[in-house]
């Protein structure tokens, strides 16, 4: 008999690079990610600067309702684990 286990494994995080997207399109199709994430979820957000001003926004529109990691800070790429905590 075969046992199927829904142990939580590493699971793949969607990558979202941004970096071919046009500047007015970029926080909308973030924010758009962000929203279909479950609770415990993550995405890896790929840009061509620091994506601060998006941070503040998160800051301003989603206190305490995310998780900002930086993965890799330049200087010609930024990787950033955007999350959406537990609780």
């Amino acid at each position: 008999m075969s046992h199927v286990s829904h142990q939580p494994k590493e699971q793949e995080e969607v990558v979202l690079d941004v970096r071919q997207v046009a500047p007015p399109q970029r926080h909308p199709l973030i924010f758009q990610t962000f929203e279909n994430l479950k609770p415990g979820e993550a995405f890896i957000l790929v840009n061509d600067h620091d994506p601060k001003p998006l941070y503040y926004q998160f800051q301003a529109e989603r206190t305490g309702q995310f998780t900002w990691d930086y993965v890799e800070q330049g200087p010609a790429v930024w990787r950033v684990r955007i999350g959406r905590p537990l609780a």
